[in-house]
């Protein structure tokens, strides 16, 4: 007998109801790790509290799995409910992991290692130069007709390289900074000198990651140079003009920081954001300008580049130069960078420079010169080129070049041969700082068996590395502080490391080097005249350019 349809509905009802019970555990154990984290993310934006991976910046790979496992239970209709002691079990707990995961992404135990997470670089501040910040970092002395930096401790900071990716900081210090042996840098960590995301290094064998940040605190000493003064010759709302004198580099570069224009200017005539709108070699003296602002910077440099600029260059060169005026077309190609040293070469860029001679003394010839292109060391390699190089070039008139010293562009040697024999020539007068260069930034096979950074052995260092690191602490002790710091009689040379003049792990503090004369710091290459557009300065006749100079 069939039923009426009014029957059938509770029979029906009914049964989907069983079937329901059935399938729910499967269905909300499937869903359970969405819900979850649904769940706890509302609870979080209700609270404003963060999961603990969230409060550490760690968001990504593992937040599904380590934060499920932490969330509050949630509590709400058609949500599993909770077993009686108050515990999921473990199978349970296993099943949320793999539904929360993901297909394809492996299962993180919560005992596994944290990968090390890099925080994102920090902003720079395009355009800001040196401050009252970088100059009260030391002071100025004065001996000997020299300008004299006292030793200070300085920071060097950057970040990791493309090419350091990867390699753990042992490798990256044993192939680009051989300023020092690895058991330096050994005991710099031991002495915590060594940053890594402002975090003390405590292993060399750490890998480097993009965005990776280093900080390596060092004491550092610079070169002197000559103790004439950088003499304004003239400032306005736009350009700051000065008088350089020879030795003293244009902006901090190599060995070279507070020795500096930029820094001598911001110390002593509060002249800061200085830019600078020409170059000039460090042995060069003469007229240096500087803009005061950048658009300043940009004009006078686009008149730069479309050759509304005269620039006029005095020098002494050896024997007697030609009478009449003589111009020198040859190209020129840079063999070393990072030595600093140029040659004439069909392979090098084109430039032109205009020399005429003003005098003669039997001797040596003072010459006008005219550059009509702007190519590093242009004027010396010329002149070496035409057989007459400046008196006391200490790179274009050595011997290193061969007989003839590159006269015609002859130079009977390798390129590498030719760095080799500068290196050694000035390692033997322990002038490495004529080519503008230190020990750290040559390749091994430049560096003679003399190189100073094999003087300790890595027992001292290591005697030395605890010693360092007391200092560093008695270093930033308050002042009243330092008074009551208790040395033994065998460290008495710490006690000067607290003022920051001496520093166990620092081997130019172990070396006694022997000054160099005011006149061996003068090469005689002037920069005489600067003319442009509305404007031409002039720096006075050098002594060694006058008529009545004798040579020693």
């Amino acid at each position: 007998m069939w039923l009426s349809s009014r029957a059938w509905l509770p029979i029906l009802v009914q049964g989907y109801f069983h079937l329901w019970r059935l399938r729910a555990p499967i269905t909300w154990g499937g869903c359970r790790g969405p819900m979850t984290e649904a769940f706890s993310a509302g609870a979080e934006a209700a609270t404003g509290l963060k999961t603990p991976a969230q409060q550490n910046g760690d968001v990504s790979g593992d937040a599904s799995g380590e934060r499920l496992s932490r969330s509050p239970e949630p509590v709400g209709p058609g949500v599993e409910p909770a077993l009686e002691d108050g515990k999921r079990t473990q199978a349970s707990e296993e099943q949320a992991l793999v539904a929360a995961s993901g297909p394809g992404q492996r299962r993180k135990r919560r005992d596994a290692p944290k990968e090390r997470v890099v925080p994102p670089p920090k902003k720079r501040r395009a355009g800001v130069s040196f401050g009252d910040d970088h100059f009260a970092e030391t002071s100025y002395y004065f001996e000997g007709g020299l300008r004299k930096v006292r030793p200070y401790y300085f920071d060097f900071q950057t970040y990791c390289k493309g090419r350091w990716v990867g390699h753990s900081l042992l490798h990256v210090f044993s192939t680009e900074f051989r300023a020092q042996p690895l058991a330096y840098y050994e005991a710099a960590v031991r002495a915590g000198r060594l940053h890594l995301n402002e975090q003390p290094v405590q292993d060399l064998s750490i890998v480097l990651k993009d965005n990776d940040f280093l900080r390596n605190r060092v004491h550092r000493h610079e070169p002197p140079v000559t103790a004439d003064p950088v003499r304004l010759l003239a400032e306005n709302e736009d350009v700051v003009v000065v008088d350089k004198p020879s030795s003293i580099p244009v902006h901090p570069c190599g060995r070279f920081r507070h020795n500096s224009v930029i820094f001598i200017l911001g110390k002593e005539h509060q002249l800061k954001e200085l830019h600078p709108l020409h170059r000039l070699d460090r042995l060069t003296s003469g007229v240096l300008m500087f803009a005061k602002t950048a658009a300043v910077s940009e004009r006078i440099h686009e008149q730069v580049r479309d050759r509304q600029l005269e620039k006029e260059y005095v020098c002494r060169v050896q024997g007697e130069f030609p009478t009449e005026e003589v111009t020198c077309k040859e190209p020129i190609l840079v063999v070393s960078y990072k030595v600093g040293v140029c040659r004439v070469d069909t392979r090098g860029k084109p430039c032109e420079t205009v020399f005429q001679r003003l005098s003669y003394n039997g001797h040596s010839s003072v010459v006008q010169c005219r550059p009509l292109t702007g190519r590093t060391h242009q004027i010396r390699v010329h002149l070496q080129f035409l057989g007459h190089p400046i008196l006391n070039d200490p790179i274009y008139n050595s011997v290193a070049w061969g007989p003839s010293r590159g006269r015609g562009g002859h130079i009977p040697k390798t390129d590498e041969e030719l760095l080799r024999d500068l290196v050694a020539e000035h390692q033997a007068k322990q002038s490495l700082d004529g080519l503008d260069i230190c020990e750290g930034d040559l390749s091994p096979g430049l560096i003679g068996s003399t190189a100073r950074s094999s003087v300790l052995g890595k027992d001292h260092l290591e005697k030395l590395a605890t010693s360092a690191q007391k200092m560093d602490g008695a270093v930033e002790a308050a002042p009243q502080d330092l008074d009551t710091i208790a040395l033994a009689p065998e460290k008495a040379a710490e006690t000067d490391a607290v003022n920051q003049e001496i520093d166990p792990l620092c081997a130019e503090c172990r070396l006694v080097r022997q000054d160099p004369l005011p006149q061996d710091l003068v090469m005689f290459l002037h920069a005489l005249r600067y003319k442009g557009p509305g404007f031409e300065y002039f720096s006075p006749m050098p002594a060694w350019a006058q008529d009545d100079w004798q040579e020693d």
